[in-house]
C-alpha cells in the first residue's frame, strides 16, 4: 500500500516522537500525502533534521517541544492547535523506550515506573488531550505504536513487556468507548525496526528482516485514512 500525494490534504495531523527512528518516517510520510505534520520532539538536532529532509514540505511541518506527559502543557498545546488550525484529525503516538537485558530479579526497581511512563502514560495523556476535539468534529483516528513484545512476550524483559501490552489494553479500552462517536483508535505492533540505533545495540543481527521505519509509517498512513474508517480496536502486527 501507497499513499498517494493528497491523500491528507487540509488534514492536521500530531505526530508525537515525530522526529525519532520511526516518528521521523511517519512524520514525512504524513507530510508527502499533504498534511499539516504537528511533530513533538527531544532532540533540536533531529528535529533539525527532519526540516531538512521534509524539503519542498517544510512550510506544513512544525516542532513543538513538549512533555507529553505533561498534561497541563498538552492542554496548552491542543488550545493553541485548535486556535490556529481550527480541528486535528489525527493522533500517532510514536513515544516509547526500551530496557531490557536482565531477568526482572535483577532489574533497575526503577525499570518499571519509567517504561510505564514511556510506553503507557504517553498513549492515555495523549488521547485524553486530543480526544476532546476530535470528539466534538466526530471525526479522527488514533494510532499508537506498541510492539510486538505485547503479545509474544520476551524474556529479560519484564517491564517493557507489560508496558507495551498495557498499551495494547488500553487501546483496545479506548477503542470500545469510541463506537459510534465517528473517532476510532488502533494500535500497531512492530517487530525489532530498522533504525540506526536498533543496528548499533544489536550489531550482527540479521538487518533485511526487520521492517523499514518507511513501510511501518505507510500502514500508519492507512490506519488513518478513510479508507480504513471500519477499522477500530485492532491490534496489527507489522
Amino acid at each position: 500500500m501507497t499513499t498517494m500525494p493528497g491523500t491528507f490534504s487540509s488534514q492536521v495531523i500530531l505526530v508525537a516522537g515525530g522526529t525519532g527512528g520511526l516518528g521521523r518516517a511517519v512524520s514525512l510520510a504524513f507530510l508527502q500525502a499533504g498534511a499539516t505534520v504537528l511533530a513533538t520532539y527531544r532532540s533540536a538536532p533531529e528535529l533539525q533534521a527532519l526540516q531538512l529532509s521534509a524539503g519542498e514540505h517544510v512550510a506544513r511541518l512544525e516542532g513543538h517541544a513538549i512533555d507529553v506527559l505533561d498534561e497541563a502543557s498538552l492542554g496548552r498545546f491542543m488550545a493553541d492547535v485548535l486556535a490556529r488550525h481550527g480541528r486535528l484529525d489525527g493522533l500517532v503516538n510514536a513515544v516509547g523506550g526500551y530496557a531490557a537485558g536482565a531477568p526482572l530479579w535483577e532489574m533497575d526497581a526503577t525499570a518499571l515506573d519509567k517504561m510505564l511512563a514511556v510506553n503507557l502514560r504517553s498513549g492515555y495523556c495523549l488521547a485524553r488531550a486530543v480526544l476532546p476535539a476530535m470528539l466534538a468534529q466526530r471525526r479522527g483516528a488514533i494510532v499508537n505504536v506498541a510492539a510486538m513484545a505485547a503479545v509474544n512476550h520476551l524474556g529479560a524483559a519484564a517491564a517493557y513487556v507489560a508496558s507495551k501490552a498495557a498499551a495494547v489494553a488500553l487501546i483496545d479500552s479506548l477503542a470500545v468507548d469510541l463506537k459510534g462517536t465517528g473517532v476510532r483508535a488502533n494500535s500497531i505492533l512492530p517487530s525489532v525496526i530498522d533504525t540506526e540505533a536498533n543496528r548499533k545495540a544489536m550489531p550482527g543481527a540479521a538487518y533485511a528482516s526487520w521492517p523499514k521505519p518507511e513501510e511501518i509509517a505507510e500502514v500508519i498512513l492507512f490506519l488513518c485514512s478513510d479508507a480504513a474508517r471500519l477499522i477500530n480496536g485492532a491490534s496489527i502486527p507489522v
